[in-house]
């Protein structure tokens, strides 16, 4: 649910280390990139997602030796109950992990209404990813 409210940053960290906490969180086996075709790609169970620019289609696919080359990511999702407000959390949490492991990472957001709306997945570096994990746990057990 995105809203427009005017809290402190104080207030905005303690509401979304609520939102963390309550969120549904997994941590997905394997390492993950993209692939990027000039065609729209074939949407199997393996594609997680796809995007699109001007010049190329890119799926996020699990990697395989077909992909070498391109960056490798760990992904970690979120599923967020549909009462909390979470707007601002995107921003947050890669802040957190900027600041603490010093990388940057990737969000990929959709909506499932069945399951209270907003999903996120999140891509980090493959080889940081237990650091990663590390970081959220804590936050989450932070509230």
């Amino acid at each position: 649910m995105v809203s427009v409210s005017v809290e402190s940053p104080e207030q905005t960290d303690l509401r979304l280390r609520r939102v963390i906490a309550e969120a549904e969180f997994v941590v997905h086996d394997g390492v993950w990139t993209f692939a990027e075709t000039p065609d729209p790609p074939v949407l199997t169970d393996e594609v997680l997602a796809v995007v699109r620019d001007t010049e190329v289609w890119s799926a996020l696919v699990p990697a395989s030796p077909e992909l070498a080359g391109g960056e490798r990511f760990g992904l970690f999702s979120f599923h967020f109950p549909g009462a909390p407000d979470n707007s601002g959390f995107v921003g947050w949490l890669a802040g957190h992990l900027k600041r603490e492991l010093g990388t940057g990472v990737f969000v990929v957001c959709g909506s499932n209404t069945a399951r209270g709306g907003i999903f996120d997945y999140w891509g980090s570096p493959a080889e940081l990813l237990p650091q990663a994990v590390e970081v959220v746990e804590r936050l989450r057990a932070n509230t």
